[in-house]
């Protein structure tokens, strides 16, 4: 629903425009509607392992995190529930303009509303809408609470939030339209246990098993589609910015290992050309000298002309400075 605003006290000095109350981009709750997970982790008997079971239960048990509180409904997931249905409360008496000043809109975002990128991920555009993300969140968020533990959860919760945020920013820097909703976030949160569990099965509409690493795959290219679809109310990019942000957070301690490893060989092999190179100066210079010898052990000392005599002192103390420099 779009509409002006009433009242010129609730105006953005920068940008009067922002003040089409227009309704807010949400998430798409078609795509999760319908599932429903069948499997969960449990502890393995193992020290900080994990397996998983199909039996429906939900163990708890101690996980390399050292998690101890209740695997059914973890503390952050707990406290990210209540705040998101404290405020979607709070937002049913308050003005429509909350959504202009706290959802994420990528014109006023550039021009210093900067908490938005925080703000807009506790707002939602509907009932569906929140049920929906915190339908997943507690489906899945839970099982990555116990097994990361809470602080890297949160971490990893607002770090796709943020990064779906940024990336819509990115991509429509002049739109006066509110983002609302914690989809982004909610999206990182399935990528991440498509990650850790690929073949953990999901069922759609509770009769058809897909495995983890699927179910995403076909996210991706299903947000990705309708993201190209400029008459869409809904956000895919920033969909599919929270997974993005996801996989580099998750991927990135593998890839800066292997950096390190690349930058490490080329150093070795940088290091390897040096002596090579050394020590073909060096072969150079020993067949000079043997050259010079013969020369001297033919002909005598007197052969040898005031040049070769050059040539052989200048040698000669290379070889020495050589040796002395590999004997320090």
């Amino acid at each position: 629903m779009s509409g002006r605003t009433p009242a010129r006290a609730h105006e953005i000095p920068t940008r009067p425009r922002l003040l089409r109350a227009a309704r807010p981009a949400r998430g798409n709750g078609i795509a999760l509607s319908g599932v429903y997970l069948a499997a969960r982790v449990a502890p393995d008997s193992r020290p900080g392992a994990c397996r998983i079971t199909s039996d429906g239960d939900f163990m708890a048990a101690r996980f390399s995190s050292g998690y101890r509180g209740n695997p059914a409904l973890p503390d952050v997931v707990k406290y990210l529930l209540i705040a998101n249905g404290v405020i979607y409360l709070l937002q049913q008496f308050a003005d429509r303009t909350v959504a202009v000043y706290f959802g994420l809109v990528p014109a006023a975002f550039w021009s210093g509303y900067v908490w938005q990128l925080v703000t807009y991920m506790f707002l939602h555009g509907g009932f569906l809408h929140i049920f929906f993300n915190m339908f997943v969140l507690w489906m899945f968020g839970r099982t990555l609470e116990v097994v990361w533990g809470p602080k890297k959860f949160l971490k990893y919760y607002f770090i796709c939030g943020i990064g779906a945020g940024l990336l819509n920013v990115v991509i429509t820097p002049s739109s006066a339209n509110p983002i609302v909703g914690a989809s982004g976030a909610i999206y990182g949160l399935l990528l991440a246990f498509a990650v850790l569990f690929p073949n953990q099965p999901i069922y759609l509409y509770f009769l058809f098993p897909i495995r983890a690493k699927y179910f995403v795959i076909g996210l991706v290219v299903i947000e990705f589609i309708s993201g190209l679809n400029p008459a869409s109310p809904v956000a895919h990019f920033a969909h599919l910015g929270g997974m993005l942000f996801g996989f580099v957070y998750l991927k990135w301690p593998k890839w800066k290992l292997g950096l390190r490893k690349f930058r490490g060989d080329q150093q070795r092999k940088s290091h390897l050309k040096v002596v090579y190179r050394r020590e073909d100066e060096v072969r150079k210079l020993q067949e000079e000298v043997d050259e010079l010898l013969d020369k001297i052990n033919r002909s005598g000392l007197d052969s040898l002309s005031s040049s070769d005599r050059k040539r052989l002192e200048d040698a000669s103390r290379k070889l020495r400075d050589w040796e002395r420099g590999r004997g320090g």
